[in-house]
């Protein structure tokens, strides 16, 4: 029987998530329905479908979209080509892309013009490595494991640098990381990992969790990339963790044996799935109660498109 369900803490929402979804929010109260959304806004079902729900319309490509309408790009950031293909189409265009994003493809750009190769660690197919790839697709070679860095073959004329995707886990990345400095003494890399700060807290949130409970309850969809490092986490330090879009997909059966229960949100999770959780271990007489709190006040402009159009209707 489930004694406690402790939280843990930062969870959920990042600032480029709450700056996407207000950006599709607020679009929709200027423009009116249909709203388009290139891909989804954010990596989460339930975010999805009550924006939808509101009027706005997400599509796979600009092919979908009809000529002259408003489209968002979603936070995961997009390619050049697609904001050439969204000129040619003459849509009006609202960039959500999250600040954090821009500033890994700013990156790859100048390390591109200044003849560098680099080495993107991220997983394929990804919305946001498949934006960074298309800014400088001729000198980005992927890697996705520790075990293709071992193997990866790079230029020896050029100079050599990587950048990684904002969702990664902390401590793969470091070890992929140190098997490119091994076999690359050279390679130059950001002043800082461009895993984003949301991610980064609350993987160390689960570790700081994952010794006190029996169990991790992780809300996020299947598709958060954030979501599912945040389950790696706790399974990598020997605890049972599994990812749940909501209350509904709980199987009881995996709280056989447990006592205390740990709950986490991903960065593109809303807090009222996990306040959902809670009342249904709370209903069933478990107490709840939350780790210590790291407080995060980041924050991020909407994008200067909206504002200015939202000054210019005012």
């Amino acid at each position: 029987m489930v004694k406690r369900l402790l939280l843990a803490s930062p969870r959920g929402y990042c600032a480029g998530v709450e700056r996407a979804v207000e950006t599709v929010e607020r679009a929709l109260a200027l423009y009116g329905s249909p709203v388009y959304v290139r891909k989804q806004i954010v990596h989460n079902s339930h975010v999805v479908e009550d924006l939808r729900s509101r009027g706005a319309v997400f599509v796979e490509s600009l092919a979908e979209v009809p000529e002259g309408s408003t489209v968002v790009f979603s936070a995961h950031g997009i390619a050049p080509a697609v904001r050439r293909e969204a000129a040619g189409l003459r849509l009006t265009t609202i960039d959500a892309t999250c600040p954090l994003v821009t500033k890994v493809h700013t990156q790859a750009r100048r390390y591109a013009e200044a003849g560098h190769t680099i080495v993107l660690i991220g997983h394929a197919g990804h919305e946001e490595v498949e934006g960074t790839l298309g800014e400088a697709p001729d000198s980005i070679v992927l890697v996705q494991s520790v075990e293709e860095a071992e193997r990866v073959g790079v230029p020896q004329e050029t100079p050599l640098t990587y950048i990684t995707q904002t969702t990664l886990s902390v401590d793969e990345t470091s070890e992929i990381v140190a098997v490119l400095r091994r076999r690359f003494p050279r390679i130059a890399g950001p002043a800082r990992e461009d895993i984003c700060y949301a991610t980064s807290n609350r993987q160390w949130a689960v570790k700081e969790l994952v010794d006190a409970v029996d169990l991790l309850l992780v809300v996020g969809s299947r598709n958060s990339s954030n979501s599912l490092r945040l389950v790696d986490v706790a399974r990598a330090a020997g605890t049972p963790a599994h990812l749940v879009d909501d209350v509904r997909a709980l199987d009881e059966s995996w709280l056989d044996g447990c006592e205390t229960v740990g709950l986490t949100s991903g960065a593109s999770a809303p807090e009222r799935l996990v306040a959902d959780m809670c009342a249904w271990f709370k209903a069933r007489g478990a107490e709840v109660s939350e780790q210590a709190t790291v407080h995060e006040d980041v924050s991020f402009k909407l994008p200067v498109e909206l504002r200015r159009a939202e000054r210019t209707a005012a």
